[in-house]
């Protein structure tokens, strides 16, 4: 679902309200909802608009105002460091929302410092020192702190250089750094004799190292220091250490550098640099004899090639340095090994020699503490994950749920970002409320729902102005393994797709809607109960699984049970509700827990013929954190590669991880566990993951974004053509997520290929972006979401939409699916792009004309060609006409753009335009 459709959708509201058998609101109460939501949209405001920053004046002169400034980074195009000395407190400079950041003015000259004033929004820094320097390159602390006010600061301090700056380490919200102003005073002095630098030789056609350069890395080891890391796990020492599958990586911002200190002066003759995929584009190889003053480059390029690159060069210094001017990508300088090769050459520079190899595939040991894979009782989690105690109080704790959900909630910024968070409770009650926002998981770390409990609410609501009261757009975000008291009577969980509510008993009601009675685009409960009403209204559609409900109301388009005490009769089409007594085949997803003492994760077994939930008392096994690779932001695919092949389990924690190597599960078993919407992305057009043909491997929580290089597949499991039963043990892909485009033009030909026979597939969204960056029908192109070739295959929660071919092909025997949830490609620019053969159109749902045994049930595909209305598909689903191919329960309808002709193969009629389903209760 995307927002091309909100308007059609909010014109239609009351027509589907009355379908719907839900009556409007009243009109007093729409009154009420409009001024709360006045309301909300004037708190809002408050919450955005910086508070006004005083004005101060001080006795000297300020010596920064209208000078030069850069910054490690901005928060976008309208905070730039130059905001900070423009002379101005109502605009200001804020930095990317991580640790450390740095703001530096360049005085012109070197000057006497005697004071400096920090004027800060509110985003302000709780650690940080100001340095002084003579180049911008040696730095020294002329004061530190560690318990920064905010506000306003005036620092009475004494210093010289003709560069000052601010570096913050440590935040006081979960923000950047801001300061409306950065004002230095003093005196500036005498214009320095300024060292000369050395014109570059000019570069020869020569390749060949040089007669006499060593063979030996006289880098290794050495002391390396950079302008910026982006964080703790890519320090400057990684790229020295000899080991391919570590790595500096910098701030995203340019300039950026790394420097080694060879401990002494040597000749230097050649330079190799193994760079990741964030390359430089623009650099240069820089040697001095001090670290500080008189650069020489020995080496420069604006075209650089990336991969690794091979430079013969001549020069001599004890410092040798990268400094990059302009990257590759939008990421930050990322090298694996900076390496150095000392001895006599030739006195030209030669132009150096890109090899057109990828980046090499290091085979490095993971680093966790004692053992291949594993990790402390309690493990570094990494800076996107936050645990909370009953030691803490509820403000703090209030107050970090605030600050994420304000990064995290607004659907024009934070939809397509890479900020991820997840919100993890040790056991015990907390009187706290958790607002969920993109890419954010609320988790209980308790055994049992009951060992957390939340008085208050977990919510997802339509939050922002331009969501015009609906929640269609209402993506990636979770809850899971807590119970919740909620504050007025009943929870709000106003999703869309990617949107998982699992493991949760809700103390009173559920409203699957917002609060304003807009529109929400589907979405999935599984082990839940729900002591009273659970209420969908304008929900479209909704799969709930294994499950106990007081009661249900609501129905749209398709509402789809299994396994669920509580639910309504079944009744299909009027009202359309398909509910089946029980889920031929389930198991509940691993999850990570606290005993007391230690982090844990619980793996809990196969069901069959199941329904209600699985606990308390849910039957499986608990494994160790020591049995876990525990994958932190900086991790890299060799990292990963190495522990999966040592038998180690995988723990993703949030962040966006690039990778450069397929992902290998290969032993039965595996388990590879996310939380807080960990994001794969394949660089350089490589596979995210294969799994290979083996029993029980558990895949959790993750979120595939294909790479901009076109790749062949994100997810495969299995081996082509392998025959072997793993029906006592088979695959889980569970709360798993495809997309292609939306933060940039993902392209990739499939998303998921099952060749396993027995896997199930327990609530996947594969998505081909329809909004948001790189969307176009030749930019993030991708053909089929779901293909299944091994036999005996389920798949509970199905929602696959936008593909340019099928987005689900069925070719394995005796599949089931229970709810698939689809819209067929919004953008076909003409009929003749859209063509199967000589079929107008690719049906949604193909099940291969070989296939004897399959059935379905409750499943709907929608059309909206809003690039050309013109377009038609003769059938959303296509089946063979044999007695074992049964489906149930199927609807179309045109969103008011396109018609669908038939529902299944020539059986049920054209879509009219009105948003009317077309329905068929059984095939054939």
């Amino acid at each position: 679902m995307g927002f091309a459709v909100l308007d059609r959708l909010a014109m239609l509201g009351d027509q589907r309200r009355r379908a719907s058998g839900s009556p409007p609101p009243s009109s007093r109460l729409k009154v009420v909802v409009s001024a709360l939501a006045s309301s909300a949209l004037i708190i809002t405001a408050l919450a955005v608009v910086p508070s006004a920053a005083p004005t101060v004046q001080a006795a000297s002169t300020n010596i920064s105002q209208g000078k030069v400034a850069t910054a490690s980074s901005v928060e976008n195009a309208g905070t730039p460091a130059s905001a900070a000395v423009d002379g101005s407190t109502t605009t200001r400079w804020s930095s990317a929302f991580s640790d450390p950041q740095w703001i530096q003015v360049d005085l012109g000259q070197t000057a006497s410092i005697t004071q400096v004033i920090l004027i800060w929004e509110t985003a302000y820094a709780k650690s940080f020192q100001i340095q002084t320097s003579p180049d911008a390159v040696t730095w020294t602390p002329i004061y530190t702190t560690t318990t920064g006010t905010g506000g306003t600061q005036t620092l009475n301090i004494t210093g010289s250089g003709r560069y000052v700056r601010m570096y913050g380490t440590v935040r006081s919200t979960g923000y950047g750094y801001s300061l409306w102003e950065f004002q230095v005073f003093g005196t500036i002095g005498p214009v320095p004799t300024p060292t000369p630098v050395p014109t570059p030789t000019p570069a020869p056609t020569a390749t060949a190292t040089p007669t006499g350069c060593s063979t030996a890395n006289f880098a290794q080891g050495k002391t390396a220091t950079a302008s910026s890391a982006e964080n703790a796990g890519t320090p400057a020492s990684a790229a020295v250490d000899g080991n391919t599958g570590t790595r500096w990586s910098s701030a995203f911002s340019d300039p950026q550098w790394i420097m080694i200190d060879l401990g002494s002066t040597q000749s230097i003759c050649k330079v190799v640099l193994m760079w990741e995929t964030a390359a430089g584009k623009s650099f240069s190889i820089d040697v001095s004899a001090d670290g500080s003053t008189g650069w020489t480059s020995i080496y420069s390029t604006t075209t650089g090639t990336g991969g690794t690159q091979t430079l013969t060069v001549n020069g001599s210094g004890r410092y040798i340095r990268m400094y990059g001017t302009a990257r590759t990508t939008g990421y930050g300088y990322s090298l694996w090994e900076f390496q150095v090769f000392t001895g006599s050459g030739p006195a030209p520079t030669p132009t150096p020699t890109g090899t057109a190899t990828a980046t090499p595939t290091p085979t490095p040991t993971p680093t966790p503490t004692g053992g291949v894979c594993s990790q402390p009782a309690a493990p570094n989690f990494g800076p996107n994950m936050h645990i909370f105690d009953t030691t803490m109080s509820a403000a703090t704790i209030q107050t970090q749920l605030t600050n994420d959900f304000n990064l995290l909630k607004d659907t024009n910024t934070a939809q397509f970002a890479e900020n991820r968070a997840a919100e993890v409770f040790k056991p015990g009650t907390y009187n706290v409320t958790a607002n969920v926002g993109f890419y954010e998981s609320v988790a209980g770390a308790g055994l049992n729902p009951g060992d957390v409990v939340i008085n208050g609410d977990v919510t997802v609501d339509a939050f922002n102005s331009e969501d015009a009261g609906n929640a269609t757009q209402n993506f990636w975000r979770s809850a899971e393994n807590l119970t919740i008291n909620p504050s007025a009577g009943a929870d709000r969980w106003g999703v869309a797709q990617a949107a998982p509510f699992r493991r949760i008993q809700v103390n009173g009601g559920l409203n699957l809607f917002p609060a304003s009675y807009g529109w929400a685009s589907g979405g999935y409960i599984s082990d839940v109960k729900v002591t009273g009403a659970v209420s969908s209204v304008e929900q479209q559609q909704w799969y709930s699984k294994n499950s106990n409900f007081g009661s249900w109301s609501g129905s749209v388009w398709n509402m789809v049970f299994s396994g669920v005490t509580g639910a309504p009769a079944a009744s299909f089409p009027t009202p359309p509700m398909t509910v089946l007594g029980t889920t031929p085949v389930s198991r509940d997803v691993p999850y990570l827990y606290w005993d007391g003492s230690a982090w844990r994760v619980f793996v809990p077994s196969l069901q069959t013929n199941s329904s209600g939930t699985s606990w308390p008392n849910t039957p499986g096994t608990s494994l160790p954190i020591s049995q876990f690779f525990v994958v932190t932001p900086g991790a890299t695919a060799a990292q990963m590669n190495s522990a999966l092949s040592s038998g180690c389990n995988l723990f993703f924690t949030p962040g966006v991880y690039h990778l450069n190597q397929t992902l290998n599960v290969t032993k039965a078993d595996t388990i590879v566990l996310g939380i807080g919407y960990p994001t794969l992305v394949n660089d350089g057009g490589i596979d995210t993951m294969h799994v290979a043909d083996v029993n029980g491997v558990r895949l959790k929580g993750l979120l595939l974004d294909a790479g901009t290089t076109q790749a062949n597949t994100l997810l495969t499991i299995g081996t082509a053509g392998n025959t072997t039963s793993h029906a006592s043990d088979p695959v889980s892909i569970q709360d798993v997520f495809f997309r292609i485009g939306g933060e940039f033009a993902g392209k990739v030909t499939n998303s998921l290929i099952v060749n396993s026979y027995d896997t199930i597939i327990d609530h996947i969204w594969a998505w081909r972006a329809d909004h948001g960056a790189g969307v176009g029908w030749t930019s993030n192109t991708a053909d089929t979401g779901l293909t299944v070739n091994g036999n005996n295959v389920l798949a509970t929660g199905l929602f696959v939409e936008h593909y340019q071919k099928w987005d689900v092909v069925w070719n394995g025997q005796n599949g089931k699916t229970i709810f698939f949830q689809n819209e067929i490609g919004y953008d076909e620019p003409n009929q003749a792009s859209f063509m199967d053969g000589t079929t107008n159109g690719y049906a949604a749902y193909k099940v291969a004309s070989t296939v004897t045994t399959h059935e379905a049930w409750g499943l709907g595909s929608y059309v909206l060609f809003n690039a050309n209305p013109a377009v038609v598909v003769d059938h959303a689903f296509q089946a063979p006409q044999v007695s074992g191919v049964k489906f149930h329960n199927l609807t179309t309808i045109s969103l008011g753009s396109g018609v669908i002709l038939h529902v299944i193969n020539s059986t049920g009629g054209a879509t009219p335009t009105s948003v009317t389903p077309v329905t068929v209760t059984s095939y054939p």
